[in-house]
């Protein structure tokens, strides 16, 4: 049978190269028993494809199935496709017959094949691999004669991948791979759809068929349709039916479509929401940073006033104090432990030699915000006075720090 006569007798609107390729390589297949999996959008007409296949094989006077795997519950699937004994679990009173038996000789469509849980993935692999199966709550091998034909609107490929698909009845599937293009790669179909869809629906409701003028036609084809031949048959009925005018302008067109982002670039997911959360966590990973360097100090002092307290003579290596610089000073004792200070607070020698008497020692702030305040200020001498380096360096955006310039009232 010719291309033309295929899209008369199946109602195929269009002439895209890429449309014809596909109906080009199903009715190639249709005369075999080979495994076909069809790819493409929701909306396409992926199961037209599968009729067109079962229409013209040897099997067309068998039975015919089409089966929505992602429609029936992980817990009966396996009882709707291969059928159960009865007793075989609760609400089994009798048994059943599964599609594999009732089509036997026929052809059964999947569609949404992804949907399948794994371990039906592994009983339909034996079917196509031996043409057996056994019925829930049996022990029973049967036999079967069913040509498979499935679809999906996911890349199966990469669920298998991440263990979500068997690959191995990936393969066995994707003999024959038919890909179904999406409306938006077949523009100059969208004007013939329309009209035939418009003229279908004055038909039904009794009406004079619906015109685009040339603006409108060129909306239509320039909006993404993410429902593909399904959104584009609604939108069709809506205007049929709810337009007052029949010469649809781009502006009356307008008014019933749905709006759709037009840009099919990945992005963001959360919008402005997603950069608060990310300047949020560029703001806690420099609350992290200051507890670890807090940490880290804290528990090198206690190694070193340890070790002094265990080897007194380790004093004689500490660096003398500069009071013109931020060295680490030098603790002074007799050479024993006897000799420290009464108060145990260490004493300071300047460059001089002369000792420093002794200060009372200050705890240290532990306030986040005195710190956060702290760090920026530095970020700002270091770079002098430029935010967008400051910013950067401490790791937050600029918009975040001139908040914070606020919030502290630091002066730049």
């Amino acid at each position: 049978m010719d291309l033309q006569s295929i899209k008369n007798r199946f109602a195929i609107i269009g002439n895209s190269p890429a449309l014809n390729h596909a109906l080009n390589i199903a009715a190639q297949v249709a005369n075999t028993d080979l495994s076909v999996l069809i790819n493409g959008e929701s909306g396409v007409g992926k199961e037209v494809f599968s009729q067109i296949i079962h229409a013209l094989s040897a099997r067309k006077h068998n039975p015919f199935i089409a089966v929505n795997c992602g429609a029936i519950p992980e817990g009966t699937i396996d009882s709707e496709l291969f059928g159960h004994e009865k007793g075989s679990f609760t609400g089994a009173v009798d048994s059943r017959k599964g599609y594999f038996e009732t089509v036997n000789g026929g052809t059964i469509f999947l569609d949404e094949i992804g949907e399948l849980p794994l371990g039906t993935q592994a009983r339909l692999l034996r079917v196509l691999e031996a043409g057996e199966y056994i019925r829930v709550g049996s022990s029973k091998v049967q036999k079967t004669d069913v040509r498979v034909i499935a679809a999906t609107n996911k890349e199966l490929i990469e669920f298998t991948q991440t263990g979500r698909f068997r690959e191995d009845l990936y393969y066995r599937l994707n003999t024959v791979p038919i890909r179904v293009p999406s409306l938006r790669d077949r523009k100059e179909d969208i004007p013939l759809l329309f009209r035939k869809f418009a003229a279908d629906f004055s038909d039904r409701y009794k009406g004079a068929p619906i015109q685009l003028e040339e603006d409108a036609k060129n909306l239509l084809m320039n909006y993404p349709w993410p429902g593909n031949v399904r959104e584009l048959k609604n939108i069709a009925e809506q205007i049929s039916v709810l337009s007052k005018e029949k010469n649809i302008t781009a502006k009356e067109l307008q008014n019933f479509l749905p709006d759709h982002n037009y840009n099919r670039l990945p992005v963001l997911a959360g919008g402005k929401s997603a950069v608060s959360q990310q300047e949020f966590a560029n703001e806690r990973e420099i609350l992290y940073k200051l507890f670890f360097d807090m940490k880290k100090d804290v528990n090198e002092l206690k190694k070193m006033f340890f070790d002094l307290l265990q080897n007194p003579g380790l004093t004689s290596h500490m660096p003398i104090y500069n009071n013109t610089d931020n060295s680490l000073p030098e603790i002074k004792h007799g050479g024993a432990p006897g000799n420290y200070p009464s108060s145990s607070m260490p004493v300071f020698i300047n460059q001089n030699g002369n000792e420093i008497h002794q200060h009372e020692q200050v705890e240290e702030s532990l306030s986040i915000m005195d710190k956060e305040k702290e760090l920026i200020i530095k970020a700002l001498k270091k770079h002098k006075g430029k935010r967008k380096d400051a910013s950067s360096d401490l790791g937050i955006s600029e918009r975040t720090l001139y908040r914070k310039l606020k919030e502290y009232d630091i002066e730049e």
